[in-house]
């Protein structure tokens, strides 16, 4: 992904919600929150689309506030199934003209992964942000990034993710998503 393919991109935030981010290690879904905040400011400043999901919301709550509160109008598709692709509201969300899907989210053994995979299976080129996905344990956070990369993911972070997204220091949008990661 390099600045050309800002207009392919779509952002997809996978399930950061309260109830599942009670269970994650508290210094890690720091750090993630964090960065997928960054992610949906950038998007806002850039108009870049972007998708949110939700996992069965009535158990496990809705997106964090420190999420939501970047997304202005945007609604979450409300899902049950692990992959957000088996919901037919997330695949009509999803724009054809924008192939490469960035990922985001939690956790990232279980509905990360296996949405990864089905965009994968569908001839999307899926990015998964590092920094900004999480699971319970690290090794399964690690085992799922080796999986996706092996299947054909690329594995970036959130700091690359916004420069290819910028792709010059001209760029009008520089000055204020060089602030979010200071």
């Amino acid at each position: 992904m390099h600045k050309a393919k800002l207009a392919l991109s779509q952002l997809v935030i996978v399930d950061m919600q309260e109830k599942l981010a009670s269970a994650m290690p508290a210094d890690a879904l720091k750090n993630v929150t964090k960065n997928c905040g960054i992610l949906a400011q950038a998007v806002s400043l850039l108009n870049v689309p972007i998708v949110l999901t939700e996992q069965y919301p009535q158990g496990l709550g809705t997106t964090l506030q420190e999420i939501k509160q970047h997304l202005q109008g945007v609604k979450a598709i409300t899902k049950t199934a692990f992959s957000a692709c088996g919901e037919p509201k997330f695949n009509q969300q999803l724009q054809r003209e924008n192939s490469h899907i960035i990922l985001a989210g939690m956790e990232a053994h279980i509905c990360v992964l296996q949405t990864a995979l089905d965009l994968i299976e569908a001839g999307k080129t899926v990015f998964v942000v590092e920094d900004a996905v999480l699971s319970r344990t690290p090794a399964n956070k690690t085992n799922a990034l080796a999986r996706l990369q092996q299947a054909g993911a690329v594995i970036t972070n959130t700091e690359s993710v916004l420069f290819e997204w910028l792709g010059n220091a001209n760029h009008e949008a520089f000055k204020a998503l060089s602030k979010l990661i200071r």
